[in-house]
Formats: C-alpha cells, sequence, structure tokens
C-alpha cells in the first residue's frame, strides 16, 4: 500500500462516507417528501449536490425547498472538504517524489568508483543481481516507469532518464564510476551510450551488450572495453553441457554467488606485495588455503595455470581460487577491502 495513502486513510474514507451519506439522505429524502420514483429522488439529489441548475422534476412544495436548502449547504461543506482532502493528497504526493528522488540524488552523489547499469531488462537485472551478491555499489538507468517502480521497491539507486543522454549519466555519476554496462535491447542505443561515457570519462571501463555479431566491432571502436553476446554464449553453453557435461556443472557452480561453496577472485598485485616477488614466494596456499590458478600482466594477457617461479610485475594480477572461508583468511591477512 502507497505509505502516502496510509497517512491520509482516515481523512479518505471520511470524505467517501460523508459524500456517500448525503446522497442517501437527499435520495430517502425527497422519495419520502415528494412521493418521487428512486430514479427521480436520485436525479433530484444528485443535481442539488452539484448545484447543475437543472429543473426539478415536479414543483416543490415549502418543506421539499427548505429540505433542499439544507442538502445544498450540507453538499457545499461536505464537498469542500473533499476536494481539499484530494488536493492535499496530490499536492503531498509530488511533494514526496520531489523529496524521494531527492535523496535518491544525494546517495547517487556520495558514490565513487561505482558502477553503471544502464537498461533494467534480462541482462541488467541478472548484472545487478551478481554486482548485489559481491556487495559491489551501482547505480541502474531506466527510463520505464514501471520497472523503475520495481527498483525502488529494492531500494536500489536509480535514475529515471535516458542513458543516451548526457545529463542523465553525469546524474548517475559517470564522471566518478570505475564501470559501465550498457544493456538496452538495441544495439544502436547501446552504441550512443558507449560513445557518450566514453566522452565524459577517459579512464571507464565499458562493458556493452550487443545482439548482432555485426555490432562487435563497432563498439569496439566506439570505446567499449568488452562487447557480450549472450545469445553466442547462451549457445555454447548449452553446446557445452552436452560435450562436456560434468565440468560445465563445475564451472556453473562456481558462478552462483552465495550459494557455492567455491569462489573466485582477481587481486592485484601491490595488494600482496610491494616487493617484486615470485608466485611461490607469496605462498597463498600455505597462508590462506587459496590456489592461485591464473595470471594477468601489465598488458592485460592472461596466463592459466601461471608456473610457481614466475615473477609478479607491477600492475599485474593474480586469480585465486578458494572456499568462502579461504578468500575471507586472503582478504583478512592482506587487508583487502
Amino acid at each position: 500500500m502507497n505509505p502516502l495513502f496510509k497517512i491520509f486513510r482516515t481523512k479518505i474514507y471520511t470524505a467517501v462516507i460523508l459524500l456517500v451519506l448525503l446522497l442517501l439522505v437527499g435520495v430517502v429524502g425527497y422519495k419520502s417528501m415528494s412521493n418521487y420514483t428512486w430514479i427521480d429522488a436520485l436525479y433530484m439529489t444528485v443535481i442539488t449536490i452539484t448545484t447543475v441548475g437543472f429543473k426539478e422534476v415536479h414543483p416543490l412544495d415549502d418543506a421539499t425547498k427548505i429540505f433542499t436548502i439544507s442538502l445544498i449547504l450540507t453538499s457545499v461543506f461536505i464537498l469542500g472538504y473533499a476536494l481539499s482532502v484530494i488536493t492535499e493528497y496530490i499536492l503531498s504526493k509530488n511533494d514526496l517524489e520531489k523529496l524521494k528522488q531527492k535523496k535518491m540524488q544525494k546517495m547517487i552523489d556520495s558514490l565513487k568508483n561505482h558502477i553503471i547499469i544502464c537498461g533494467y531488462g534480462r541482462n541488467g537485472r541478472q548484472a545487478a543481481t551478481k554486482l548485489l551478491a559481491y556487495n559491489k555499489p551501482f547505480v541502474i538507468i531506466e527510463k520505464n516507469k514501471e520497472l523503475v517502480d520495481k527498483i525502488e521497491n529494492n531500494q536500489t539507486p536509480f535514475v529515471l532518464g535516458n542513458a543516451s543522454e548526457d545529463e542523465t549519466l553525469l546524474q548517475a555519476g559517470i564522471d566518478r564510476a570505475s564501470c559501465l554496462i550498457a544493456a538496452l535491447p538495441s544495439d544502436a542505443d547501446n552504441l550512443f551510450v558507449v560513445l557518450s561515457a566514453r566522452q565524459i570519462n577517459k579512464n571507464i571501463n565499458i562493458i556493452s551488450r550487443a545482439s548482432q555479431e555485426t555490432s562487435y566491432k563497432k563498439l569496439k571502436l566506439a570505446g567499449a572495453n568488452n562487447v557480450i553476446l549472450p545469445d553466442k554464449i547462451g549457445g555454447d553453453h548449452m553446446a557445452s553441457l552436452v560435450v562436456v557435461p560434468g565440468l560445465m556443472e563445475f564451472v556453473d557452480n562456481l558462478s552462483i554467488v552465495g550459494k557455492s561453496n567455491i569462489n573466485i577472485e582477481e587481486i592485484a598485485v601491490e595488494k600482496l606485495t610491494n616487493d617484486v616477488k615470485t608466485i611461490k614466494d607469496l605462498d597463498l596456499r600455505k597462508k590462506t588455503g587459496c590456489s592461485i590458478i591464473g595470471y594477468k600482466n601489465q598488458l592485460g594477457e592472461y596466463l592459466v595455470n601461471p608456473e610457481a617461479e614466475m615473477k609478479l610485475e607491477p600492475n599485474s594480477k593474480i586469480i585465486v581460487l578458494g572456499r568462502p572461508e579461504q578468500i575471507d583468511k586472503l582478504n583478512s591477512v592482506y587487508n583487502i577491502d
């Protein structure tokens, strides 16, 4: 139930009850005093309460005239009260919406190095669920009011507007964001968002969705760091379930955040050591129980299952595998946020 309606519930119910009572009193009064039919009595009551000035069904006697005068005066006060309640409700609703938007914008303005999700369709919702599981701060941009109402109920920061407009992106804090996910259903819209985002923030990491393979190069040229083709990935995944079902089940288990007993993390080398050391020198397995399964060098190139003697270069990253408690221990030992 609308919280604003709860506040005005008593006043609204009172106004409705008074209007119904007024209508009943008028109908019964005309029926009993002038022997009108029920339809004529209702007609006389309505034209009297609304003061439209139509002619009465037949001439009124003195008693009925006095009753009509009383009905008009009473209706003026009751209708005035009802209109004031409705007006106050509408004005308060507008003020509440403005207050909520102002509060939401203040929350967004306090964010830094957050993620912006453009579009709250199937891909956008999935991305939001994943980020929420990892406790990553994010803002959603969506122009569909019905979808925004669902977001609002989840207390998630959002901006109601068109993601392809610079003003909307700035409202979402594009200049302070670390990453943008363009998950709009149209490749053309995603292309425009990528261009706008890259123009405003040169260093932001942009990940875009694409429906057509022909859009891949265009989005990369526009400034997207990564372009995802959901249909292609889905087809590959289904085929893999046929070819190597056991392996895919294991991989799927890794991706179920919060429900899996295995986690994968990517950690910058600088967070583990300031000295240039080898993977063997870190001895993560002994200290935390985590295993190093991958290495990403300065150029962004990945190496799976690196050798123990490999030197750790500055600005490189390691990919570790471990159970949740082992990952927690890793974060605790090295004070990783």
